[in-house]
């Protein structure tokens, strides 16, 4: 009782202290009288302040009565300052128009924004909260890091950028399948889960990409069936209202030739009707022999402004792949990790390409309500058509011949998926209350074709790669029957995926102190139908909850603590013969956020463990049967560490370390594939990155430029489950990569060497096959990155 009573004073003390307070509400506009969204308003000489929303406006609350100062402050831009008075429990409003017109805000924005660092989330994650104030690790990879580093795909060395995330060398520029906090995180585009088999979803090109957003952990808002470890956020290229473009090629080793077209516009007189059109189009061979991946993409966009308080954005883009056989990035010896030539392949010449086709469509239409108020609602179709072949060897001997294999891979991945939610903002006493809630819909759909498959090689035959012999494959090149649909095959075959979802979600951040202390209470119900490799559906409704606590030290520093749950439904049958549960992770997590230098780099630190249970493995004992028992449990636990940010003026950092121990804890007994205190595939236990640039600020070199980075991997486990014999153990990795470049007026150029010191890169495991005699046998496999190699750019804006 003692504790109600001091809460219910503390609530009326609030509620005395805001009837004694006034608040100050307005709109900024442009000097054309257009909405100007993202300007900082605060009270001068106060921590108090607000970000105005896109109709350009803003609430303080909480003042005290008399004379004060707005500060209105723009990034790039100079600060202008305002009077006004306040009375107590009353509302001043007031309207400040800047000097500079809508397009100039934009250009201030591309020029004098702070390039690699992002103080605020976009709208796609739903949260109106900013980075330092949000109860969580959050990384966001700027355009400008984007087009300094010359990445071109998500899979493109985009990792070096977070702290903690890897990439196993698998898919090539197919998929991006990234890990971070011991496991594979989702992929999202828009705000929207894209993830709909192991293998998706194809790469973004950055021809239309924005920026990537990293969330670390579980995120109910978000997300709550997948994997606690994460998910990262691609936000595509919109309409910003002025008139501009860039056109720009690039040129690199392994004949590799690229050209992108950047249209940015009105289609309208008035600026309520505007467009975005990016293309691009890339011819890439590789350091391997009969190796290419051949892309192009078209994504336009449109944006209407139905009236003050409604927009609607439409967006469409087209991906077409024609790449390699996968298969042939991978080397295969039983004689160990990189015993044989980085540019070998085993792929012969003739073998047909594999070509994917892939759609996607997004509507997004936001409403203002009012000045605290704003509902979002956004649908989403995604078409993934893909035709192919795998590599993978059905034989291998001692000596390190093979009998080559290619299997057919035939997919289609069909996703409509929806969501509504409101954002909003609530006073009640002294407590600000930021409000989420929210309904989140999807339908996923997935078919393949693995079932056939050829060897490529007789056994009198074999392949050598010791002393390759390329040409037609002995046995003939596969010939695949596809002369029924993909869906009927793939339910032939058991190469089908369903799965349905609805999830409820409410969110509550309450503002404490005048904002500095903000618990955040949130949950997501969520009820989902699952089916896989031809099974019954499984059904799962779970409540997933989430607490969140981030306090403000001063305006610059904040420290939080989070604890936050996902799961992940699985498929299959107990021995025991009770219900399969769903896989469920716990994420406990504490960090450190400072801003540095009047914002313009920060630091985050954070601490975190995850706890993985219920997952099903087979039943050992009863092998083949098709029953499987719970595994055991799973922890993940480290630091991170990342920096990033302007230093200086020109020179521009993004740093980070991270130390991930994910291993197996508990294991049920007589289960064989994993025991206690076991690695779990596929991380390494010390990743640190680094990317320096800097550009002259004055003088003759103005406007030339140096930049250079680095990636370490150590203590790496391998792709498969480990095995105590330390012959399986990866090496550690260094890589090293550096550049110059040269910016005037409107033309860039940048030239950058990957793998400077040319090191024999490659991650890989371990997998037992069999012998001409059938005996058994464990070869090591790996894949091998690109040696030295470079990339020319020229980009020219108009």
């Amino acid at each position: 009782m003692k504790k109600i009573y001091i809460l219910l004073l503390l609530f009326l003390s609030a509620a005395t202290v805001s009837a004694q307070t006034g608040r100050v509400t307005g709109q900024i506009l442009s000097s054309d009288g257009q909405p100007a969204e993202q300007v900082s308003v605060g009270i001068k000489g106060s921590s108090k302040g607000d970000v105005t929303n896109a109709q350009g406006k803003f609430t303080i609350d909480r003042l005290k009565p008399g004379a004060h100062i707005l500060l209105i402050s723009f990034v790039g831009a100079e600060t202008q300052e305002k009077p006004v008075d306040i009375i107590a429990g009353e509302t001043a409003e007031v309207t400040v128009t800047l000097s500079e017109n809508a397009n100039q805000l934009q250009e201030v924005i591309v020029k004098g924004g702070n390039e690699y660092k992002s103080d605020a989330l976009s709208s796609s994650l739903k949260l109106m909260t900013p980075i330092l104030e949000t109860p969580q690790n959050v990384q966001v990879v700027t355009s400008k890091v984007l087009t300094d580093q010359q990445v071109i795909s998500m899979s493109d060395g985009l990792v070096r950028n977070v702290s903690g995330a890897t990439r196993i060398e698998h898919w090539g520029d197919m998929y991006a399948n990234i890990s971070m906090r011991g496991s594979q995180i989702q992929a999202f585009r828009n705000g929207f889960n894209i993830v709909n088999s192991y293998w998706g979803p194809l790469t973004e090109d950055m021809s239309f990409v924005d920026h990537i957003e990293f969330v670390k952990g579980p995120a109910g808002f978000m997300l709550a069936n997948g994997d606690p470890s994460g998910l990262y956020n691609v936000v595509t290229k919109k309409p910003t209202g002025e008139t501009k473009g860039e056109a720009s090629f690039t040129m690199g080793s392994f004949d590799m030739y690229r050209t992108t077209l950047d249209l940015d516009g009105k289609l309208s007189k008035d600026g309520k009707f505007l467009y975005r059109l990016n293309l691009a189009g890339q011819n890439k061979g590789s350091f391997r022999p009969n190796e290419f991946n051949n892309r192009y993409s078209v994504a336009p966009v449109i944006t209407y402004q139905i009236d003050e308080k409604t927009k609607l954005t439409a967006e469409y883009t087209l991906q077409y792949a024609k790449m390699s056989d996968v298969g042939s990035f991978y080397i295969f010896s039983p004689e160990g990790y990189a015993t044989l030539p980085r540019e070998l392949t085993l792929m012969p010449p003739g073998l047909p390409a594999t070509k994917i086709k892939d759609n996607s469509l997004f509507l997004n239409l936001q409403h203002q309500l009012n000045s605290d108020w704003k509902l979002t609602a956004q649908l989403a179709y995604l078409n993934y058509k893909m035709a192919g072949s795998s590599m993978w060897p059905s034989i291998i001997n001692a000596d390190g011949t093979m009998q080559r294999g290619v299997g057919i891979w035939d997919a289609k991945s069909e996703m409509t998926l929806g969501q509504v939610f409101v954002n909003g903002k609530v006073t009640t006493g002294g407590v600000v209350h930021r409000l989420l809630g929210g309904i989140d819909v999807g339908s996923k759909e997935y078919f393949a074709d693995f079932a056939q498959s050829r060897s490529l090689d007789t056994l009198g035959g074999l392949f050598n790669p010791k002393s390759p012999v390329y040409g037609a494959p002995n046995n003939g090149y596969p010939i695949f029957d596809r002369s029924l649909d993909l869906e009927a095959r793939a339910v032939s075959t058991g190469g089908l995926m369903d799965q349905k979802y609805t999830g409820l979600y409410v969110q509550d951040e309450l503002g404490f102190l005048d904002n500095k202390i903000r618990l955040t209470i949130a949950g997501r119900f969520t009820h989902l139908s699952q089916a896989q490799w031809g099974a019954a559906p499984d059904k799962a409704d779970h409540f997933t909850p989430r607490l969140g606590l981030s306090v403000s030290i001063d305006k610059n520093t904040s420290v939080y603590a989070l604890y936050d749950q996902a799961f992940l439904p699985q498929s299959g049958r107990l021995t025991s013969g009770n219900k399969v549960q769903p896989i469920t992770g716990n994420n406990t997590e504490f960090g450190l956020k400072r801003d540095w230098a009047e914002g313009r780099w920060n630091t985050t630190v954070a601490f975190y463990r995850i706890l993985k249970n219920n997952e099903l493995t087979g039943d050992p004992s009863r092998p083949n049967s098709g029953f499987s028992v719970e595994l055991g449990q799973k922890r993940a636990q480290g630091v991170e560490f990342d920096v990033r940010g302007t230093i200086l003026p020109g020179l521009n950092l993004t740093a980070n370390y991270a130390y991930t121990n994910s291993e197996v804890t508990k294991v049920t007994q007589g289960v064989e594939v994993a025991k206690a205190g076991d690695p779990v595939p596929g991380f390494a236990k010390h990743t640190a990155n680094g990317w320096l640039s800097y550009k002259v600020q004055n003088g003759a070199l103005k406007g030339a430029g140096i930049s250079g980075g680095f990636t370490y991997l150590g203590d790496r486990a391998t792709s498969t489950w480990s095995n105590s014999d330390t012959r399986y153990n990866l090496p550690n990795y260094f890589k090293l990569d550096g550049g110059v470049f040269w910016e005037k007026d409107k033309i860039r150029l940048t030239l950058n060497v990957f793998n400077i010191l040319d090191k024999y890169l490659y991650s890989g495991g371990t997998y037992d096959f069999q012998t001409a005699k059938g005996e058994p046998i464990t070869s090591y496999y790996w894949q091998a990155e690109a040696p030295r190699n470079y990339r020319l750019s020229i980009a020219y804006k108009f």
